[in-house]
């Protein structure tokens, strides 16, 4: 099984192969970066997906949509626009583990795209995620 689903079924979700794949177009098409080096784009899409070949399929939609421009170990950024943190983050308060540095966190952002909900983050990599870290 791979990585993706079994955080998804953690959470009480089940994605598929297709949906995942989605999930990070999606993620994609909405950060603040106009331009980004291949591993800080690499690392952002590990909130959505730790397998390689999932990744690599997202890669492809995204440059196929238009979404993205790959040049050597840069990536342009084409997406709709940036993430507006009121609108689009939900915050809830439990016991979370951050998806992306797996710090123990109180209050969980979770990011609400068109394909679906990618968290929990704590407050700093939610920024990160999205592009907007200060």
């Amino acid at each position: 099984m791979p990585p993706e689903d079994d955080r998804a079924r953690d959470r009480g979700e089940a994605r598929s192969r297709s949906e995942t794949v989605e999930l990070a177009v999606d993620l994609l098409d909405h950060l603040a970066d106009d331009e980004l080096p291949l591993p800080e784009l690499l690392d952002r899409l590990e909130t959505v997906t730790t397998s390689p070949a999932v990744t690599r399929e997202a890669l492809e939609e995204a440059e196929r949509r238009g979404v993205i421009e790959r040049e050597d170990a840069v990536v342009r950024v084409h997406g709709s626009g940036t993430v507006r943190l009121d609108s689009r983050v939900i915050r809830r308060e439990g016991d979370f583990s951050c998806r992306r540095c797996g710090a123990g966190i109180t209050t969980g952002h979770f990011l609400r795209l068109d394909a679906g909900e990618l968290g929990p983050f704590g407050s700093s990599c939610i920024r990160k995620v999205t592009g907007r870290e200060e």
